[in-house]
């Protein structure tokens, strides 16, 4: 198949477009002009530059392709211009879904996140759970938003969609909220650690990827969701997984919740005047997922997609080899 890739120089993204190149795909790449695209070297993936925001690229890369796997978005707890989740995580959505109508794509995987349930009275969350009334921030509300107007297009206009909802990612080269916990774990740059009795869901970076290329593979699976995620498991069990793997024992302290709490709230409100990252990477919407917490059942992708998660100890010890490399 000739497939149009959003996100494909990013952590999920990259490891996407290597299996879909692997199984004989005909690949376009949207990437940013900004972006390193040294990973999509010798997959025989062209390079569309652009961006969600910038429609017309869009619609240009697609002409002619038959699949259409968006994993661009900005991942983010906090940033110095809020604007940007709506910008991309919103209106880009909307772009991708109204241009591979356009298009005319057969099907078109997006992927979510967990994290746009918020925290529903049922649990485990599963894919037939009803969203909850509110979701922990400015990134899973915007996912939310994004994925009510990708929902509504496949009902009103027959926009042929499968949205994957990956748990809380781990593997090797994580730039973003989970790489860096572990990397301060290990580091041992945090002070102390919090929520350590919250329970919240992972998932390897490479059973992810694995998922939505077995998604878009799958015949007949229209108007699809998939929960990609395994581990329930506490934070507290985490970080003991993360200090067995590094060697490197965890802090002694033990913040309370209400601590946590009001360090985050401080430490963002003054990100909020200096334009810099919160201080220990302790955003107020990042700590608001960590205490809620989330449990899900992702067995559907097991059954359905034939998918095989990693143990988490295996997931941690990723993480933390590509750290101490």
């Amino acid at each position: 198949m000739k497939i149009f890739v959003t996100g494909g120089t990013g952590f999920i993204g990259s490891r996407v477009v290597a299996r879909l190149a692997a199984r004989g795909h005909k690949l376009r790449c949207l990437a940013r002009p900004s972006s390193d695209t040294s990973r999509l070297g010798g997959l025989e993936a062209a390079v569309v530059r652009g961006d969600l925001c910038d429609r017309e690229s869009l619609c240009q890369g697609m002409k002619g392709c038959d699949w259409v796997v968006n994993v661009a978005g900005t991942y983010e707890f906090w940033s110095p211009d809020p604007g940007v989740f709506r910008r991309v995580n919103v209106e880009g959505t909307r772009n991708v879904m109204e241009c591979a109508l356009g298009a005319g794509a057969s099907k078109v995987v997006h992927v979510s996140t967990a994290g746009v349930w918020g925290k529903p009275a049922e649990a485990p969350v599963t894919e037939m759970t009803p969203f909850g009334p509110r979701r922990f921030g400015d990134y899973f509300e915007s996912k939310y938003q994004g994925e009510v107007i990708a929902w509504e297009l496949h009902r009103t206009r027959g926009l042929p969609l499968v949205v994957v909802y990956p748990g809380a990612v781990l593997g090797p080269g994580d730039p973003k909220a989970s790489g860096e916990y572990i990397r301060r774990l290990v580091e041992h740059t945090l002070p102390g650690t919090v929520f350590d009795r919250t329970n919240f869901i992972f998932v390897h970076v490479d059973d992810v990827a694995e998922a939505i290329v077995r998604a878009a593979e799958k015949p007949g699976n229209i108007g699809e969701k998939y929960l990609v995620a395994k581990h329930n498991a506490t934070w507290g069990e985490v970080n003991a997984l993360i200090a067995g793997a590094s060697g490197t024992p965890l802090p002694k302290l033990r913040f309370p919740d209400w601590a946590a709490m009001f360090a985050a709230r401080l430490f963002s409100g003054v990100a909020a005047v200096t334009k810099r990252p919160p201080l220990l990477g302790m955003a107020y919407d990042q700590m608001r997922i960590m205490k809620e917490g989330i449990t899900v059942d992702g067995s559907k992708a097991e059954r359905e997609l034939g998918l095989t998660y990693t143990p988490l100890s295996d997931c941690v010890r990723d993480a933390v080899g590509s750290i101490r490399a």
